[in-house]
């Protein structure tokens, strides 16, 4: 383990690397408490600089003319260097943030395949030639905003970065990167990655710091042409309010309070299994986490019984031992934060089920470990319904018929993701089309792919990340229109 002071990482500007060691701020493990790494911290003149190589970078008649297959073949040597270096991007999302190591590894792979993935949408998207309404040939060209700022949470960085730089670079953009302060070297790595694979400088440049400086000056710079966000719903209104001011298209990916449904005909045993996976993986530190249970009442008992179960039997520990399946919560602050909600809810009339409280393993007391929790007896108004918790913490709710459970669903801001359980096609169907969310699953959850579209309804964002249309998001389109008209036409034509 590296102590405060043996380094300092720097950021990326230009291609080179900018340390900063009279303004740092430390990276924290929260399996120890102990410190990581020391991090520079971007000031607005770091901003300046990282947006001018950017702008500069863009406009270079060698990438904005670059062809697609080109362009294809660099997103693939970064995907190389990617899973050449993958234990080494796993290992530092492990230490930053907690995950345990198996799906640090996964999580890793999915990043270098998601590169991979928009090389092959980069050399293969056409546009189009539209209708024609009069004696012309109309068509569509897509072109790049420019510079893009991508700014990524700290509970999947190395799938969150990747899934903006990559179709960003795939449309033509330069990127900024502002990773979280809580997760800032996965960025950095793959900043260097980048290099390596011989991604013209400037094309990436990554800024580290606080939020409200380097973030800030991110978002408001006047060069700065399309912003892409995954974060908190407050964060992601007043940046939306200030590119609605610069009149500049934005991405949100926000939070989310998913609805994980079952009905009676259910098959308990796999949707029990599929609720367990959907809130407690990853600490419940997910967006989509089927953080609301909804339990048809015939099944209610014996569903909330076995849940209990599953849930007293995880096995919460330090990130690196193989046994463990789940580790810390990413900070203390927010372990304290999760423990606060779960408070209130006892506050509010909840029953604690299972967990509520921090583990009492002595080789865990450093750490910021929180047993996975199940609460009962809640109105569907009370806080921890109506918020998220964004920890592995599940509100159990019972309903009656379709009509009480899609109303319930449907009842808080958000709208990011949601699960139904049934044997019954039509009813599936009936419940998928009503639910208002992004994302629906049917019996299974939290099964993601790169090549479908994924986004929010309500306060849960606005835009759709991935998929092929995850390129067009970080493209503007543009109408020509070419004259067929042969009376338009010079006599002579000129040569060349």
């Amino acid at each position: 383990m590296q102590q405060s002071g043996q380094q300092i990482k720097g950021m990326l500007i230009g291609g080179e690397h900018v340390v900063t060691p009279d303004t740092t701020f430390d990276s924290i493990n929260p399996a120890t408490g102990e410190v990581n790494f020391r991090v520079s911290s971007g000031s607005a003149a770091h901003v300046d600089a990282a947006v001018a190589s950017a702008r500069a970078a863009a406009a270079d008649p060698a990438w904005r003319d670059m062809l697609p297959h080109l362009r294809a073949r660099l997103l693939n040597r970064i995907a190389d260097g990617m899973e050449a270096r993958a234990d080494e991007f796993a290992r530092l999302q492990m230490l930053e943030n907690g995950k345990v190591w198996s799906e640090c590894k996964a999580q890793a792979a999915s990043a270098a395949a998601t590169f991979r993935y928009y090389a092959a949408v980069c050399e293969t998207l056409g546009a189009e030639v539209t209708p024609s309404r009069g004696d012309y040939l109309s068509m569509t060209a897509y072109e790049p905003y420019g510079v893009v700022v991508a700014i990524t949470p700290w509970n999947s960085p190395m799938t969150m970065e990747a899934q903006k730089v990559a179709p960003a670079l795939a449309a033509g953009n330069a990127v900024v990167l502002k990773p979280s302060e809580v997760t800032p070297s996965a960025a950095l790595l793959l900043g260097e990655v980048a290099l390596e694979a011989g991604l013209p400088r400037g094309l990436l440049n990554v800024v580290t710091g606080d939020g409200r400086i380097t973030g800030s000056a991110l978002v408001n710079h006047p060069d700065v042409r399309m912003v892409s966000f995954t974060g908190g719903t407050a964060t992601g209104r007043s940046i939306a309010a200030i590119a609605a001011q610069r009149l500049i298209p934005v991405a949100l990916e926000l939070g989310g309070k998913s609805p994980h449904i079952l009905f009676d005909d259910a098959n308990v045993e796999a949707a029990i299994d599929g609720v367990v996976d959907g809130i407690f993986e990853g600490s419940g530190q997910s967006c989509v986490a089927g953080s609301r249970l909804f339990l048809q009442r015939g099944i209610y008992d014996r569903a909330v019984a076995l849940l209990v179960e599953k849930a007293n039997a995880i096995r919460v520990g330090m990130p690196h031992d193989g046994g463990s399946r789940i580790g810390p919560l990413a900070g203390f602050a927010h372990r304290d934060r999760v423990a606060g909600f779960v408070d209130g809810a006892r506050r509010e009339g909840g029953q604690v089920l299972a967990g509520g409280c921090p583990p009492t393993a002595p080789e865990l007391a450093r750490g910021a470990f929180y047993l996975p929790t199940v609460i009962g007896g809640l109105d569907p108004r009370a806080t921890a319904v109506q918020q998220e918790i964004f920890g592995p913490v599940l509100c159990v709710l019972p309903f009656d018929d379709e009509a009480d459970v899609i109303a319930q669903a449907n009842g808080t801001v958000f709208g990011l993701a949601s699960g139904i359980w049934t044997g019954n096609y039509q009813r599936a169907w009936r419940v998928a089309r009503a639910v208002e969310t992004g994302l629906v699953w049917i019996n299974t959850y939290k099964q993601l792919s790169i090549a479908t579209p994924f986004g929010g309804f309500k306060e849960s964002g606005i835009g759709r990340e991935k998929g092929v249309n995850g390129v067009r998001l970080y493209q503007q389109s543009k109408g020509i229109y070419w004259s067929m008209n042969p009376a338009n036409m010079p006599s002579s034509p000129a040569a060349g």
